[in-house]
């Protein structure tokens, strides 16, 4: 991760204490670390101008001397902030348990087992299961010397706790394949079947799933269920799933430690629900979501706030609340973002809705800012994304009837993803261009019985309950021609009908 990342994920928090860290460790007056930080921080100039705002005379060398001492230091400051964050509960639970162990050796009992107890709680707390097992291991051993100890419970909890460790250990082991398949789908193109290769997974690892979980299991579960219903397509598969499984761990605590993983696990859920077009419901797991995001001091601000507004304005657009979402939308991008990911799906969302409101030229002039090659973002978001950006192209082309870039574009397109679309399944995408090109070339023809009817055969439906949002709103532009509507109005009235199945 580059400088500029690590610092632009920083909290309000760790800005301070950094500044503070940097002001102890400088030993000379004139220098400059602190400097560059804060022009790092506030993401306005470029590496160049920096240089320059720092070295009047432009010196690159002692710029990129003072970049590097600048990192050295962070990496100083990460190590000791998370040695004191991460391990406080640990070390407080090791030492309990070292002392204790001297204690029921030198046959002090009461205070052995005082300290274990102690241990206990703060490990049953923060879930430190490899811990509580040398915990447990030490009240077995002395039970006997404890009256207060029920020996057959004390084995009981002891066996449950090496299930839930090995439960933890195995879904992370499945996590880790899942991503690993995910990575090979959305970045290198490649296909697969991806529900035979989970299945087997979750056989081989024996995972067995029960109301024991942690924040970061559910998490890791649920991205599991999230990656099916991508490559599916079928979202309403898996709701039910992540709602029960969160329904376990809802009135749990929620402990600082686990709040990155919770954060998470809301923001799937609210997706999840917005795909499936329950938007109310969407937004209140949102809501808990931000509220979520703004403890310990937005600690994970920059992580997850785009990810907020791209589902929070979705949502927003789709209730047809459109201009707000719009409004909100180029209120955002009018900053820097350091997620630049983020960043590329709420240019393109509100590329989006732009076109659906009929702005046809201000919807493309904002997809002409997408001015880097297909390759750097496939790299950067993936083939999905890609995809989904030069459909949106070939339709806004259409609409502003220019047929040379039109007919490029789609040959260019068909040549590039026929091949993928059909592995994985979606052939209906290359069914939906030949009906826009039919259209372009006889736009009268398109409102006829027949070609409706003709649309409405040819297309593969899964049922509008079920259907994705996305692929929905992509059918709805050429609806809007056929019934010679707007599009979104055509767009509210198919997720309309969804909501009343």
């Amino acid at each position: 991760m580059s400088l500029n990342a690590v610092i632009s994920s920083f909290s309000t928090e760790d800005y301070t204490r950094f500044i503070s860290f940097l002001s102890k460790k400088n030993k000379r007056t004139d220098v400059k670390n602190i400097q560059l930080f804060k022009l790092i921080y506030a993401n306005e100039l470029s590496s160049e101008e920096m240089c320059e705002a720092l070295y009047s005379n432009g010196k690159k060398d002692a710029y990129h001397a003072l970049r590097k001492r600048l990192y050295e230091a962070l990496i100083e400051f990460l190590a000791a902030l998370n040695l004191e964050e991460e391990n406080s509960e640990k070390v407080a639970v090791i030492k309990y348990i070292l002392v204790s162990r001297s204690f029921l050796q030198q046959q002090q009992y009461a205070l052995g087992f005082k300290l274990l107890q102690k241990a206990t709680k703060i490990a049953e707390e923060y879930q430190l299961y490899p811990y509580l097992n040398e915990i447990y291991h030490l009240r077995i051993q002395f039970s006997h010397e404890n009256e207060k100890e029920n020996l057959n419970e004390l084995i009981e909890v002891f066996r449950r706790n090496k299930k839930q460790a090995a439960l933890e250990e195995e879904l992370n082991i499945v996590y880790a394949k899942v991503r690993a398949i995910l990575h090979q789908i959305s970045a290198k193109g490649e296909v697969v079947d991806f529900q035979k290769i989970v299945l087997k997974i979750l056989h081989d690892q024996n995972i067995d799933i029960n109301k024991t979980l942690s924040f970061k299991s559910l998490y890791q579960l649920l991205t599991i269920a999230s990656i099916s219903a991508f490559i599916t397509k079928d979202y309403l598969e898996v709701e039910s799933f992540m709602l029960d499984m969160y329904e376990f761990l809802k009135e749990k605590p929620n402990k600082e430690k686990e709040r990155f993983y919770h954060i998470h696990v809301l923001y799937m859920i609210a997706n999840t629900l917005f795909r499936t077009k329950q938007f109310e419901k969407s937004l209140s797991f949102l809501q808990l979501m931000d509220a979520e995001i703004l403890k310990n001091k937005r600690k994970y601000e920059r992580t997850f706030r785009l990810k907020y507004e791209l589902l929070y304005t979705l949502n927003l657009n789709y209730m047809n609340n459109q201009n707000e979402a719009i409004e909100r939308l180029e209120f955002i991008l009018k900053k820097k973002h350091s997620d630049v990911v983020g960043t590329l799906d709420l240019h393109l969302s509100l590329v989006v809705f732009y076109f659906q409101k009929g702005a046809i030229k201000e919807s493309y002039k904002l997809l002409s800012k997408l001015y880097h090659t297909d390759k750097w973002y496939l790299e950067k978001v993936g083939k999905e994304w890609v995809i989904k950006k030069s459909l949106i192209e070939i339709l806004l082309l259409v609409e502003l009837d220019n047929f040379d870039v039109f007919e490029n574009r789609l040959s260019r397109f068909k040549r590039q993803y026929r091949t993928y679309i059909k592995e994985v399944g979606q052939e209906r995408v290359l069914i939906f261009l030949k009906y826009v090109a039919l259209y372009y070339d006889n736009p009268k023809e398109i409102t006829s019985d027949k070609f409706f009817q003709t649309v409405e055969n040819s297309f593969e439906w899964i049922g509008a309950k079920q259907e994705d949002i996305f692929v929905m709103s992509f059918y709805a532009w050429l609806k809007s021609k056929m019934v010679n509507k707007p599009i979104f109005e055509v767009t509210l009235d198919l997720i309309a009908q969804a909501q009343e199945l």
